[in-house]
């Protein structure tokens, strides 16, 4: 912790810690929902709140079998030995296995689409020659400005037209429209600090546009193409809306099962999903910082 000047008065020192105080309380504030639902997954009982033995530490009050349920849930035999036969069921039955299947197929395709496009238009939006480039760029970032009810309701509209609805490839692109202006703006931020003469004495050297690509910008663009590629990933993992308005049955991910599961039949597997959700946010936001301070190193700026 820095240390405050010795000229600090004392109104300055008192507001110090009292900012501190008061951001610390709306951190506490933000993921009080998250740090409530770890707990309860672990509930021995199927109920949304703490028993009396977990708040007495109970040890018997706490158990795996939500995040068994995980597993088991759909199986045709679920009490049968533990074998291929038992893990062949569960991949081919289980509903949240087919949830989890769906929401990976899906994210990773969106994910590699969007990241595409979204950097060939950043690459582009970032040439000072380009026409219009406010109103293009403002067209490209609307699908996070529009609210997603309308922008879901015109797909289903137009991909219905086209019989691309309840199908996987009419989720994908779906998903990729939602996740390509984030790549635009991550990847765009990256350029901003790009230095353009790397890419004229390059082709000064008799080098041509795909290898100028490839061999100078590609490699230092890449951490703000990666970042932007995970946000797609997290945006398509985390969308129901457009699940609920395009998708069948066969293509149910796990945001869309989980508000099945709150509908039909409320259970605390939700919870056990929900805790594996919040891990594979940390990691993927602990990744997004390790590239960020990578970003920053290629770049040449250093933290203060």
């Amino acid at each position: 912790m820095a240390k405050l000047p010795p000229y600090t008065s004392t109104g300055e020192y008192i507001w110090h810690y009292v900012y501190r105080s008061i951001c610390g309380l709306i951190f506490l504030f933000l993921i009080m929902p998250i740090i409530v639902v770890l707990p309860l997954s672990f509930n021995v009982e199927p109920y949304f709140s703490f028993t009396k033995g977990m708040l007495n530490f109970d040890p018997a009050a706490y158990s795996l079998r939500w995040y068994e349920d995980i597993l088991r849930n759909g199986m045709k035999a679920p009490d049968a030995p533990f074998d291929w036969a038992w893990l062949a069921d569960t991949w081919n039955n289980g509903q949240w296995i087919r949830a989890i299947r769906n929401s990976f197929f899906i994210g990773i395709c969106a994910t590699l689409l969007s990241t595409a496009l979204g950097t060939l238009a950043a690459i582009g939006l970032s040439r000072s020659e380009m026409p219009y480039r406010r109103l293009v760029m403002s067209i490209l970032i609307s699908p996070m400005i529009v609210p997603l009810i309308i922008t879901a309701a015109g797909m289903f509209y137009f991909y219905s037209q086209v019989h691309l609805s309840q199908t996987y490839l009419g989720v994908i692109m779906a998903h990729a429209v939602l996740g390509t202006p984030f790549v635009i703006i991550t990847v765009t931020a990256t350029l901003v600090g790009f230095d353009k003469s790397l890419v004229r004495a390059s082709q000064s050297l008799g080098a041509g546009a795909v290898t100028t690509f490839r061999k100078v910008q590609m490699p230092l663009i890449i951490p703000g193409v990666i970042s932007g590629g995970l946000f797609a990933f997290i945006t398509s993992f985390d969308e129901v809306v457009a699940v609920l308005f395009l998708a069948s049955p066969e293509q149910r991910t796990i945001p869309r099962q989980m508000w099945s599961g709150i509908r039909e039949q409320i259970s605390p597997t939700i919870l056990a999903v929900a805790t594996l959700l919040v891990i594979l946010s940390i990691i993927l936001l602990t990744v997004l910082e390790l590239l960020r301070r990578r970003s920053e190193r290629l770049r040449g700026i250093t933290s203060s």
